[in-house]
């Protein structure tokens, strides 16, 4: 295993932009508002790959903004840990350059100073092009010659950071890390006069906090490793975290940004754009159409690139400036998207959102535009709310729910608005279908015709859509046949793709050959597993005796469903096909389901699941422990049996086959059923 521990043990939620002028390392004595921690002794007994000595990690809040210091000591104790003599040190040139205040190495008591024939080599890492960011973001590295097992490296540097957003409004996040080496950790945060910003802690911070007339510090020795409450909520992983913010509320954030946006918004007479307003108007004569167009021409002809150059993180480009230069991130798109709605007497406004996921328990933080990553569009059309984004592809419309299940967002208005919860509520369709056809009306020892369409929505479908609309046919067909024939497929005779945009849908389908793997029961009986038929038992809920036994549980939101048609030998008759019950049942917030029926020469198969509740209680979970031994998680097994012309021909349930209906738009029939088998 490569040694991963990072040298920033602490770390602090920052941005900026670049500047050249600050492209290089600069040398210099430690800021006055530093005072190294005192040293602490190595046991005899240290183990791992590290010990720290001490790690000093402190915020200094000045006129100006913000700066950083890290600084520490560390012994090496294994080969393994060598690499961290390969120092670097990251930054945003327009905040300033970095300052490196000591770079040694301790050896038996001698101590090799190696600052001042220390070099940096500047990278400009752009190495995320392909991921289309452009942040400017400079590296500087320099490596530590002859570095050894029981040396002590000694490192210390700082940084200045500040957006020019912002100026010298500040809010960030001080955090020690779940996994941290033995040795002494110390945050801190530190004010001149005036520049006291509202702070908030975690309990397990609080219970360290060592308060001065501008300063908190917590000092932790041999800190212990983090368990987030197993299965818990997000919001229950937020541990040993220390928020500050010169923001009151959400409502000051609000209004700053919204100016922002509103002035970058703005269209002039002279623009280019006036005559796109005009074609959109032209030829589309009501507003959800001229809204679709607007937004598809964001979507289509600007392409995607971050841009965190210049101030670039939190103020957006000009619609004007993005449409001339035909790129933008998702701030230039939301500028250049409002300008045309406004253009076209659409009410809108920009919503700034959290595409990573981490917005739970967001009304618990304190107000931080960091909180956020993305911004998007909401449009009042025909009286109904709809949000529209331009960073997806122009295949996504205007829709009434985001396509992120975002719990809050924050409405950028003139008159300022506080944050805004999202109401959640189980997917309508599901996330994937996957339909499985087999006809094996040529009997049981030939090939069967064979067909598995997926069908996938939501955010993972635009990301196919994105992927496969760039590939011809051909190349499509060929690269199934190379990766999948084998086991289930002996043949791929056609591979089709289509993205249904009425549907909001990716289909997929693959159609060839294949054997039917039929178990021989003997004196010619058959059975057979269907493919999709089959689930898991859901694992008990519990958490380890430390742990608080009383936090809710959480589930992943997911829909998922699975339909599988075997169309039946020939020379059989119904009366000599079986298959395993159905069951409705849910379990921990979660439903299953399964239905079979016969009829027509065919056994049809439909699994669901599906996420009803996000969240449950610990008594729930508690009670649905008891029923894991009950919950059916046997295959979908299929039987025939010659001799018995008393079997099952059907369980007065209506299954649809694969191909009886069109499934992208239609999925109705993957939601559970009180006429399915029943339990509770």
């Amino acid at each position: 295993m490569r040694f991963k521990y990072s040298i920033f043990i602490a770390s602090i939620l920052i941005h900026g932009s670049a500047y050249a002028k600050n492209d290089q390392v600069q040398r210099g004595a430690e800021p006055d508002w530093v005072v190294p921690s005192e040293l602490m002794a190595v046991p005899a007994d240290v183990s791992g790959l590290v010990f720290v000595r001490r790690s000093d990690f402190l915020v200094h809040l000045d006129e100006q903004g913000q700066q950083y210091y890290s600084g520490y000591r560390m012994k090496i104790t294994h080969p393994n840990a060598l690499q961290i003599g390969n120092l670097s040190i990251s930054w945003n040139p327009a905040s300033g350059a970095p300052t490196v205040h000591a770079i040694k190495v301790h050896r038996d008591g001698e101590v090799i100073d190696i600052f001042p024939s220390a070099s940096f080599e500047i990278l400009r890492q752009e190495g995320q092009l392909e991921a289309a960011i452009l942040d400017g973001t400079l590296t500087a590295v320099s490596r530590v010659p002859d570095l050894r097992v029981g040396d002590e490296l000694e490192f210390a540097y700082t940084i200045r950071v500040n957006d020019p957003t912002l100026g010298n409004t500040d809010a960030g996040v001080l955090l020690l890390e779940p996994n941290v080496p033995q040795g002494r950790f110390r945050l801190g945060l530190n004010w001149i006069e005036g520049q006291k910003p509202i702070i908030k802690m975690t309990d397990d911070m609080a219970a360290v906090a060592i308060k001065g007339e501008r300063t908190i510090e917590f000092h932790l020795d041999n800190p212990s490793h983090l368990i987030p409450p197993k299965d818990a909520p997000p919001r229950y992983n937020w541990q040993r975290i220390v928020e500050y913010s010169d923001f009151s509320d959400w409502t000051t954030i609000s209004r700053k940004f919204a100016e922002l946006y509103s002035n970058a918004a703005s269209i002039s007479d002279t623009s280019s754009l006036k005559q796109e307003v005009k074609r959109i108007a032209a030829t589309h004569d009501n507003e959800f159409d001229r809204a679709s167009a607007a937004l598809k021409l964001v979507q289509q002809d600007v392409r995607y690139i971050y841009i965190g150059l210049d101030g670039g993180n939190l103020t957006p480009a000009t619609s004007e400036e993005t449409w001339q230069r035909r790129y933008g991130d998702c701030k230039g798109k939301t500028v250049l998207l409002l300008g045309l709605l406004a253009e076209l007497g659409i009410e809108a406004e920009a919503v700034m959102a959290n595409n990573s996921g981490g917005d739970d328990g967001l009304d618990q933080r304190l107000p931080s535009p960091e909180m956020f990553d993305h911004v998007l569009v909401r449009a009042r059309i025909g009286g109904k709310l709809y949000y529209l984004d331009g960073t997806l592809p122009p295949v996504a419309p205007p829709v009434s729910e985001p396509v992120l299940p975002y719990r809050w967002i924050l409405p950028l208005r003139a008159e300022g608005s506080s944050i805004e919860r999202l109401e959640w509520h189980p997917a309508k369709q599901p996330d994937i279908t996957t339909l499985f056809e087999i006809d094996a009306r040529a009997g049981f020892n030939q090939p069967a015709r064979k067909t598995r369409t997926v069908i996938t929505r939501g955010i993972d479908g635009l990301a196919q859509q994105a992927q496969f609309s760039a590939v011809a046919p051909a190349q499509l067909l060929s690269a199934f046949r190379q990766q999948s024939i084998g086991d289930t497929w002996q043949t791929i005779d056609d591979v089709q793709w289509r993205y249904d945009q009425k549907a909001q849908a990716s289909v997929l389908m693959v159609s060839g050959t294949g054997m039917v793997d039929w178990d021989d029961d003997g004196n010619g009986a058959r059975s057979f597993a269907l493919p999709g038929g089959g689930v898991s038992s859901p694992p008990k809920r519990i958490r380890a005796a430390q742990q608080d036994q009383y936090l809710p549980y959480y589930n992943e939101p997911e829909f998922s469903c699975y339909v599988t048609t075997v169309r039946l030998p020939t020379e059989t008759r119904p009366s000599q096909w079986s298959f395993k019950p159905g069951y409705n049942t849910r379990i921990f917030g979660r439903t299953y389901y399964r239905a079979f029926d016969l009829r027509d020469g065919s056994i049809r198969m439909i699994r669901g699941s599906r996420t009803e509740q996000r969240e449950i209680d610990a008594l729930l979970a508690k009670r649905d422990n008891d029923r894991i031994s009950s919950f059916d998680n046997s295959m979908a097994w299929i039987f025939y049996d010659p001799s018995d012309g008393s079997n099952t021909t059907g369980s007065g349930k209506k299954v649809p086959a694969t191909y009886e209906m069109d499934w992208a738009r239609n999925s109705d029939a993957c939601l559970s059923r009180p006429d399915a088998a029943a339990g509770s």
